[in-house]
């Protein structure tokens, strides 16, 4: 069972107090019942709770952590007898200032497997996020990526691909993703590349008129879709995003008559209620559309849209029709992510930075396949241990300085030049997730897919070559290393005789 870090207590306490099992067999049943599989890297997702709360809520749930923590850390004093940091690096109580349990070191401790959902997001696992505990049990640790069911995100939510994919190769890629390998020699047919465009044009037809529909906005199909779908943060950057539609429409309004390849960005995503600052960053998006969408010079050629209430069953409509996934994450900050994943099974070509499962997907469809920017991991931990002052960018940049600036003067927010001071002066100040520190390579890089675009029998080449390279992405893989990994599960047979 792979589980969330509250759900071990649970068990021995079960055990202990209504089944009266002694502790040495109740803590071996939870180690071998329970996996832990870590979704991310992020401070606030590796929880830790305040031990005065968790005794007022779970006061005989803290008795059995504290016993846990207390027989583990006898073990560890013998373990490591010269080395005094050790276990208080590796206990179950944080007691750095009010003492907290460290629930991510609860799941390692409790857990016969300890996965991450890529290859780098394990790898950080080992060597930044749990080290001690790889140290101490590495034969727990593994890698297993994530993936996505083709059945309900292709086979369903795009029945128009489904079927040319069907009657060019054979149904047998539904149950087995890896088929859609032999999509890889109709990259080349002109024919089949006519019928491929001819899907995807209808799918964005479809999606205009939801968003007509939902949203009230006049979109033209005939544009580059450029979809950013996922969770607000500020670590996702869809402030980047939106400097880039800012700069696009600094060029329009400095010269209307500009070349420009025409484009419509679509947002979508929920933030946390609490979360000013997430919150701030859909208001900028929703104003600048507000202006950009009302200018008769951007008419045609420039569209933002932000898509309300963006679920699982919206994004079915979503993702078929998408040019272009954008998935420009601070590099070493996502650990997986599936968007990715959905966006490029319906054929979108990713703009990303080397995160998650985009390096997978990279070394998958190929580096010719997707369109890469800013800096790597390594580097920006380079850049700042160096003193990043983001303020030296915005002054050397005149661009982004026209970008912020316009943002400053009130021009987004009906003259009210306090509405989004927080969010500029965090940028500018701190720039924690490094956006002034990639935007001239995003804005390359962006300059590139425009040019890109215009050529549409490569475009449409390069999304075919896409889809046929997904096949490891299939959750159907995911679940299949699972079983044999780290649950031990034998497959069942159905009565067809398929696994």
């Amino acid at each position: 069972m792979t589980l969330r870090p509250g759900l071990l207590i649970t068990l021995p306490r079960l055990l202990i107090d209504n089944h009266l099992v002694n502790w040495d067999k109740a803590w071996y049943i939870t180690q071998n019942t329970f996996s832990f599989t870590n979704h991310s890297v992020l401070p606030e997702a590796l929880e830790k709770w305040p031990v005065p709360l968790f005794a007022d809520i779970l006061p005989r749930h803290l008795e059995i952590i504290y016993e846990i923590n207390r027989r583990f850390l006898e073990e560890l004093w013998l373990t490591y007898p010269d080395n005094s940091d050790k276990p208080s690096r590796l206990s179950l109580i944080d007691e750095n200032d009010q003492k907290y349990i460290r629930m991510s070191h609860l799941a390692a401790l409790g857990s016969h497997g300890v996965n991450g959902v890529t290859h780098v997001h394990s790898d950080l696992l080992k060597k930044t996020i749990l080290p001690d505990f790889f140290e101490l049990y590495p034969e727990r640790f593994f890698n297993v990526t994530c993936g996505v069911t083709q059945r309900r995100w292709l086979a369903l939510s795009n029945p128009r691909l489904t079927e040319l994919i069907t009657d060019t190769i054979g149904d047998r890629w539904i149950g087995q993703l890896e088929e859609l390998k032999r999509l890889e020699p109709f990259a080349d047919d002109p024919a089949f590349i006519q019928k491929w465009k001819q899907v995807k044009n209808d799918n964005k037809r479809d999606l205009a008129g939801i968003i007509h529909e939902r949203a009230g906005i006049v979109i033209n199909p005939g544009t580059l879709f450029d979809i950013q779908m996922k969770h607000i943060h500020e670590y996702k950057r869809q402030h980047l995003n939106i400097l880039h539609v800012i700069t696009l429409y600094n060029r329009i309004r400095n010269n209307p008559l500009t070349e420009m390849t025409p484009r419509t960005v679509v947002f979508g995503g929920k933030a946390s209620p609490g979360y000013f600052t997430a919150n701030l960053i859909i208001k900028l998006i929703n104003a600048v559309a507000e202006v950009v969408n009302n200018d008769p010079d951007a008419a045609g050629r420039l569209s933002i849209v932000f898509f309300p209430d963006f679920n699982v069953k919206n994004g079915q409509g979503i993702y078929p029709a998408a040019d272009l996934s954008e998935q420009i994450s601070t590099a070493g900050k996502e650990s997986s992510g599936t968007g990715n994943i959905k966006f490029s099974l319906n054929g979108a070509l990713t703009i990303g930075s080397l995160n998650g499962a985009n390096i997978e997907i990279r070394e998958a469809v190929g580096a010719e396949n997707m369109f890469l920017f800013g800096l790597t991991a390594e580097e920006i931990a380079d850049t700042k241990s160096q003193g990043y002052n983001p303020m030296v960018i915005y002054d050397a940049n005149p661009a982004l300085k026209e970008a912020f600036d316009l943002i400053s003067s009130g021009f987004f927010s009906k003259k009210d030049i306090n509405l989004f001071k927080s969010l500029v002066d965090s940028l500018l100040r701190r720039d924690e997730h490094m956006v002034l520190a990639d935007y001239q390579s995003y804005i390359d890089c962006q300059d590139r897919i425009s040019m890109a675009f215009k050529d549409q029998d490569k475009w449409a080449k390069m999304s075919v070559l896409t889809v046929a390279r997904m096949g490891t992405f299939s959750s159907d893989r995911s679940i299949r290393e699972y079983n044999e990994r780290i649950w031990h599960a034998a497959p069942l047979k159905t009565e067809s005789g398929n696994e």
